[in-house]
């Protein structure tokens, strides 16, 4: 996530590097610098003239510290820039009788479907107000019947509780899911609009009469996070006509200049609320605008690697491997296979590496050394051991070992570097024997 920005910027901010003071000149060359930057990240024009106009007036008053290194300061001071822009976090507010209704809206090709299953996993999973919520997906995209059927899909998919109508008519569907979401007793009801391949007269008509008769709590804007400031204008028209209370930002994941990101909050004064960062369901997230801030200046963002461990390391058998671990049992290649489905979970190699502080410039190096594929080569090995091999890998032998490679379609090397690291990880599990893990502990204490 952007690797863009954050090379351009990372250029830019070297200007200050080496420097023993910073003068107005040397604050206005590197504002310089810092803009081509922006610009070439399809920053919107009065996004970059704020951001600027903070950052130099900082950088050329008291904020410059004596004695600090001017590069480190300025990291700082873009940093403290980027929050102000991006705005302070927001949540999604559901307040009042159930069902709450979220409205999301946008281009047709932004993310809309996928959007509504993810949020209704997050808000399932997300105790509001002390409890579980029930949640209700309903498509109004009478235009396409295959977005009908895939948030169907997706409400199976997330336990949600599904909506049918024979209507082609979008009030007459608004209504009835109205109506189903309060006979079936959901807390929230999430109304997902068709989309069209351009802002027209039509669909802000249609959009602001569905509006007017849900009522909705909150209405989102799902708009494509790569598409630049584009996105920022998409976001203007509908905010013209409906008063958006949120927006989130789909595919951003991907290698993008990141734009929209650093746009849409300043320029339409509406707070980004969600992150989608996949095609899963899970690849969702809460907007946090230290965090953004962080991984676009390569900082990377704690909070977030903490959740993401968290949300990913819950259930019975990572209960299970703990409670191996703190007892010092020896542990098995099932066991080896639930950290690799582990690691898949929390996104992969380089979604957790971009996470980490301080790992930006060597992100590539690991990745390519310890990507997904090599993970799915290695629960491919386990898979093709026999449930003995797996109980008891001491009985791998060379002809075994020959065998598992085979129907793995891997070499026999791979075999080896799993077995050696299955070895470690029993080692590692000795340690915890006899309060081995409590005296580590201690010590580093």
């Amino acid at each position: 996530m952007f690797e863009f920005i954050s090379e351009k910027l990372g250029k830019a901010m070297s200007f200050f590097s080496g420097k023993g003071l910073l003068t107005e000149a040397d604050v206005d060359a590197g504002l310089r610098e810092l803009r081509m930057s922006l610009l070439e990240a399809d920053v919107a024009l009065p996004a970059i003239k704020h951001l600027l106009g903070i950052v130099r007036e900082r950088a050329v008053g008291e904020a410059v510290l004596k004695g600090v290194n001017p590069g480190q300061q300025i990291v700082k001071i873009v940093y403290d820039a980027l929050l102000e822009l991006l705005g302070s976090e927001t949540k999604l507010e559901l307040k009042g009788a159930a069902p709450q209704v979220i409205l999301l809206c946008g281009l047709q090709g932004g993310g809309k479907t996928t959007t509504a299953g993810k949020l209704a996993k997050w808000l399932m999973d997300t105790r509001i107000h002390g409890r579980k919520q029930t949640v209700m997906l309903a498509s109004l995209d009478v235009y396409r019947p295959a977005a009908i059927e895939q948030l169907g899909i997706l409400a199976e998919k997330v336990g949600a509780l599904g909506f049918e109508s024979d209507s082609d008519k979008v009030p007459v569907r608004a209504k009835a899911a109205l109506a189903a979401a309060k006979k079936q007793g959901a807390d929230v009801l999430i109304l997902d609009t068709a989309g069209r391949t351009v802002v027209d007269a039509e669909l802000m008509d249609e959009l602001a009469d569905v509006h007017a008769l849900a009522k909705p709590s909150a209405t989102l804007l799902v708009a494509d996070g790569q598409v630049g400031q584009s996105a920022v204008e998409v976001a203007q028209a509908f905010h013209a006509r409906v008063p958006l209370t949120g927006l989130v930002l789909t595919r951003m994941d991907g290698d993008m200049r990141g734009g929209a990101a650093l746009s849409m909050r300043h320029i339409t004064g509406v707070p980004i609320l969600f992150l989608g960062l996949g095609e899963k369901l899970e690849a969702f997230e809460v907007f946090r605008p230290e965090g953004m801030a962080g991984r676009i200046l390569g900082q990377g963002d704690v909070v977030a690697l903490v959740q993401k461990v968290q949300a990913a390391t819950q259930g019975e058998d990572s209960a299970k491997l703990e409670q191996k671990l703190l007892s010092g049992q020896a542990l098995d290649m099932n066991d080896l296979k639930k950290q690799f489905a582990m690691m898949k979970r929390l996104g992969g190699m380089a979604g957790l590496l971009d996470l980490m502080p301080g790992m930006g410039s060597m992100k590539d190096k690991i990745a390519g050394q310890v990507d997904d594929k090599m993970i799915a080569r290695q629960i491919a090995v386990v898979d093709s051991m026999t449930p003995e091999e797996r109980r008891k890998p001491m009985i791998l032998n060379g002809k075994r070992r020959l065998r598992i490679a085979k129907g793995a379609g891997v070499t026999v090397q791979d075999v080896n570097k799993l077995v050696k690291m299955h070895e470690q990880m029993n080692q590692m599990a000795k340690m915890m024997r006899g309060g081995g893990l409590q005296k580590l502990l201690g010590r580093m204490r």
